[in-house]
C-alpha cells in the first residue's frame, strides 16, 4: 500500500511539473492558444460528464454533447450570437430528441443533460471571458490558478498534519469524508498567501482587490471538489476517467477551477463596474 501511495504521488508531481508550466504558458499567449486549451478541456470534461450521466440517466449520444460544446466555446471566443440564443437552441434540440426516445425519465434525461452541458461550458467559457479582459486578463487567470493551487497544497498538508486535532467534526462528511476543518482553514490561508505573492510580483493588480480575491477563492474552492464528489457518488464511480496519471480525469483535476471561474468572472465584472462608477 505504501508503494502505491508513493507511486501515485510521484505521478501527480510529474504531471504537475509538465502541466502547470504548459497551462501558464498557453494562458500567457492567450487568443487562439488559450481558446484551444479551453476547448480541449471542455470537450474532455463533457465526455466524462456524459459517462457519469449514462450511469443514472439516458442522455443523447455523445456527439451531440461534443458538437454543442464546440459551438458554445467558439461563441465565447468569437461571439456570433447572444449566449442565451445557443442555450435556447440546445434546449429545443434536446426536447425534440427526447420525443423519439423510450428509455428513462424524459424530465431527468433532458434536465441532467442540460445541466452537464451548461456547467462544463459556462465554467470554461467564463475562464475565456476573464482572459479576454485586457490588459489584466492574464493576471486575473494566473491569480485564480495560483490561489487554487496554493489552497490545494496547503489544505492537503494542513489536513494531513492537523486534521481532527482542533475540530472533531469533518468539514463535509456527506460528500467528502476525508476533508477536515483544519485543512479548510489552512487552505484558505494558502490561497491568501498565493494572492499576496501574485500581487507582489504584479504591480497592475490592486493589493486589496487581490487579497480579497485570494480569500474569496480560498473560502469557495472546496465547494468545487464537493460538487464533483456529489456527481461521482451519484454515478457510483471513484474518478471521472483515468486520463491524467495520478489525478483521474479533467473533472477530477479541474473541478475547483470549473466552480471558481464563473464566480471569479462575477467578482471581476462587478469590481471593475464599481471601480468605473
Amino acid at each position: 500500500m505504501a508503494e502505491t501511495g508513493i507511486s501515485n504521488l510521484q505521478q501527480r508531481i510529474a504531471v504537475a511539473l509538465v502541466g502547470i508550466p504548459l497551462i501558464v504558458w498557453l494562458t500567457w499567449l492567450g487568443k487562439g492558444y488559450f481558446f484551444m486549451l479551453m476547448l480541449a478541456f471542455a470537450l474532455l470534461a463533457v465526455s466524462e460528464f456524459h459517462r457519469l450521466l449514462s450511469v443514472r440517466t439516458v442522455p443523447p449520444v455523445l456527439p451531440w454533447f461534443l458538437f454543442f460544446s464546440f459551438v458554445l466555446q467558439l461563441n465565447f471566443f468569437l461571439p456570433f450570437v447572444e449566449p442565451w440564443v445557443l442555450i435556447l437552441f440546445v434546449l429545443m434540440v434536446f426536447l425534440v430528441l427526447e420525443l423519439f426516445r423510450t428509455e428513462g425519465s424524459s424530465i431527468i434525461n433532458v434536465g441532467s443533460s442540460m445541466m452537464a452541458l451548461l456547467y462544463v461550458n459556462v465554467a470554461f467559457g467564463s475562464l475565456m471571458e476573464i482572459r479576454k479582459m485586457e490588459p489584466m486578463g492574464f493576471s486575473y487567470v494566473l491569480l485564480m490558478f495560483v490561489c487554487i493551487w496554493s489552497a490545494d497544497i496547503m489544505a492537503y498538508f494542513g489536513g494531513s498534519h492537523f486534521g481532527g486535532k482542533l475540530f472533531k467534526r469533518k468539514f463535509f462528511e456527506r460528500w467528502s469524508p476525508h476533508k477536515t476543518w483544519e485543512g479548510f482553514i489552512v487552505g484558505c490561508a494558502g490561497s491568501v498567501l498565493g494572492a499576496a505573492a501574485v500581487a507582489y510580483f504584479d504591480a497592475g493588480l490592486h493589493p486589496a482587490f487581490t487579497l480579497f480575491a485570494g480569500l474569496f477563492i480560498g473560502l469557495f474552492s472546496p465547494l468545487g471538489d464537493l460538487v464533483e464528489s456529489m456527481f461521482k457518488r451519484d454515478a457510483g464511480v471513484k474518478d471521472s476517467s483515468s486520463l491524467i496519471p495520478g489525478h483521474g480525469g479533467i473533472l477530477d483535476r479541474f473541478d475547483t477551477v470549473m466552480f471558481i471561474s464563473p464566480l471569479l468572472y462575477l467578482y471581476v465584472f462587478f469590481a471593475e463596474a464599481w471601480n468605473g462608477l
